[in-house]
């Protein structure tokens, strides 16, 4: 039972799914044309859109952005069966087994004190898998995007033991100074973003969504505070940087909790 859904229910709504990827792929003219390589910026497009749903907390855009991205994994799966490399039941079948092997202290004897640990079993297991690409990095994907790159990288180094304890605060003020100091800021202004990375991942943060919120403020604040402009006659680029600051203090007002 799941959510008061018997299992046959959800089996048979899967089923319909199935029935109508494989007939868009028959049918569809652009569905016919697709292949992997030509589906995936989609299935990242609906990965992105799945997540700013969660963030804002949107229950009803969060299913429907689930079934996008239920949708790009049967038409992702149905291209491995056309060319005999596996099939939807196989991929579920797969990381079914992976998910039991990676947690032992589910189904198996071991045991673990917090979530940390969870982490660090899962990725010492993964590098006894076949086939991974050894290494403390291995397998951490270069197309990430920078921040999640960042997070990626060090949260294997962490899992390594290479870590701090405490949130490392001090790390971003002593590269803030560097900047303040430095004659060029290439280098630095990585290496601050990274530092700021890091205590987003000791705080349990994503990096990458909660710029993305901040920014989405900024916007929306800039956006009001041009409109408080318009509505006292005057035109947004037309003010002075103080006048538009004070415009923009306002519309922060406005939307402070």
């Amino acid at each position: 039972m799941v959510d008061g859904v018997p299992p046959a229910d959800v089996a048979a709504a899967l089923e319909r799914l199935d029935e109508l990827t494989r007939r868009l792929r028959v049918e569809c003219p652009w569905d016919r044309e697709q292949d992997e390589r030509s589906i995936v910026p989609h299935t990242l497009e609906e990965a992105y859109e799945l997540a700013d749903a969660a963030t804002r907390g949107d229950d009803a855009k969060l299913m429907d952005e689930l079934g996008d991205v239920l949708f790009q994994v049967h038409f992702l799966s149905l291209l491995l069966e056309e060319r005999g490399a596996g099939d939807l039941a196989q991929v579920a079948e797969h990381v079914r087994q992976k998910l039991i092997r990676r947690h032992p202290h589910v189904f198996g004897d071991v045991e673990v004190a917090h979530a940390g640990e969870v982490l660090a079993n899962w990725d010492a297991i993964k590098q006894t898998e076949a086939g991974r690409e050894p290494g403390i990095f291995g397998e951490v994907p270069e197309n990430l995007p920078s921040l999640l790159y960042a997070r990626k990288v060090q949260r294997r180094s962490a899992s390594s033991g290479f870590d701090v304890d405490e949130v490392p605060y001090e790390a971003v003020e002593a590269q803030v100074e560097v900047l303040r100091q430095a004659d060029d800021a290439f280098d630095v202004v990585g290496d601050l973003l990274f530092a700021a990375v890091n205590v987003a991942r000791k705080l349990k943060v994503d990096p990458e969504i909660a710029l993305r919120a901040s920014s989405d403020r900024f916007r929306g604040a800039v956006e009001r505070a041009e409109a408080l402009a318009a509505e006292d006659g005057a035109t947004w680029q037309d003010l002075a940087p103080e006048r538009q600051l004070g415009y923009y203090a306002q519309a922060r007002l406005e939307t402070r909790p």
